[in-house]
């Protein structure tokens, strides 16, 4: 039941919800239904899909929710790009948060590879 839980891109994932929540708490109360809440969502998309992809009992549904998941993370990195823009994040923490990004990027695409070339139905 908890297979999804042992992979690292979903550990990261969940690592990076965390630290995405810690950020958007700090924007204004007006962003609260905008950036705020819209980046949030896209974190916490991440980790669902990731769970929800190893949940279906075919290969073919699987990659199409890990897609899903690499979409989410685009997004992410997408609105905190425009959070750095607008000053409501500053460079030190978008470097870190974006370096935590970057880390599940390259693990969610080299679980997507294994995937994809793997003999599983």
């Amino acid at each position: 039941m908890s297979k999804y839980q042992e992979l690292d891109a979903w550990k990261v994932s969940m690592q990076l919800v965390k630290e995405v929540y810690l950020l958007t708490q700090k924007y204004p109360k007006e962003e609260l239904y905008g950036l705020t809440a819209q980046t949030r969502r896209s974190a916490v998309s991440i980790p669902s899909n990731i769970a929800e992809g190893i949940g279906r009992q075919y290969k073919k549904d699987n990659l199409q929710f890990q897609h899903i998941a690499r979409g989410s993370l685009y997004e992410l990195q997408t609105l905190l790009e425009i959070a750095k823009m607008v000053g409501l994040l500053d460079e030190k923490n978008y470097e870190e948060v974006i370096q935590m990004l970057n880390k599940d990027a390259q693990l969610l695409n080299g679980w997507i590879n294994y995937l994809e070339n793997s003999n599983l139905k």
